[in-house]
């Protein structure tokens, strides 16, 4: 009896429960009716996200949340659900870089751009040969190959040293010719004022 009395005591019982016909979620029996007339009054489920929306904020909501977006670089028109990819993989205009010179370009022109640029050679300091860029890692995996079976980069391997040689011997200044070439004046000039101090005496004498 005490049992019986206590499954129906009002403080323990499981409140009843109704579904709202508008939104579908479960709502106190005691307060559907009032629910129902707001909700339908008030809220308006998403046909796109089933998302109950307040009614003056659903064009907000779907131009926030569904609008198909304009994409600026392809002039497409893309619904928002894949924006994301094609902003990341699909727009053809969206820069992209060269695997071979990390230069940026549409992606539309990058297949003819790396057609060309792989094509391009790098001389292997390993091997001394010119190596297509398109085959660089495939030539280094299989030529030069370290015993651990790892590549051995272009950039890891040693450059040999180049020959040394001597130095070339350094020449022995010249003297200066400064000095030389006053004393040579000074004795063109000595010499010259004997001659004609010698004349002068030389014809004194004749006078007399």
């Amino acid at each position: 009896m005490a049992a019986a009395g206590a499954d129906s005591d009002p403080a323990t019982a499981v409140p009843a429960v109704s579904t709202c016909a508008h939104c579908q979620r479960e709502i106190p029996s005691s307060n559907i009716d009032l629910h129902s007339v707001h909700c339908a009054c008030n809220l308006q489920k998403c046909q796109h996200c089933g998302e109950m929306v307040p009614r003056k904020l659903m064009d907000e909501h779907y131009d926030e949340n569904h609008a198909p977006m304009n994409c600026t670089l392809c002039k497409e028109t893309i619904d928002r659900e894949s924006w994301d990819l094609h902003k990341s993989e699909k727009c053809p205009q969206r820069m992209v870089a060269c695997e071979y010179c990390e230069f940026e370009l549409p992606a539309i022109d990058l297949n003819e751009h790396q057609d060309v640029c792989g094509n391009r050679t790098e001389h292997c300091q390993t091997c001394r040969k010119y190596i297509r860029l398109r085959e660089w890692i495939g030539h280094e995996m299989q030529c030069h190959t370290n015993s651990n079976g790892s590549a051995e980069t272009s950039s890891a391997r040693t450059i040999p040293e180049r020959e040394v040689r001597p130095p070339a011997p350094v020449r022995p200044a010249r003297p200066a010719h400064g000095s030389q070439h006053k004393r040579l004046l000074f004795t063109i000039a000595v010499t010259g004022i004997a001659v004609m101090v010698g004349s002068i005496l030389f014809q004194r004498d004749e006078s007399f």
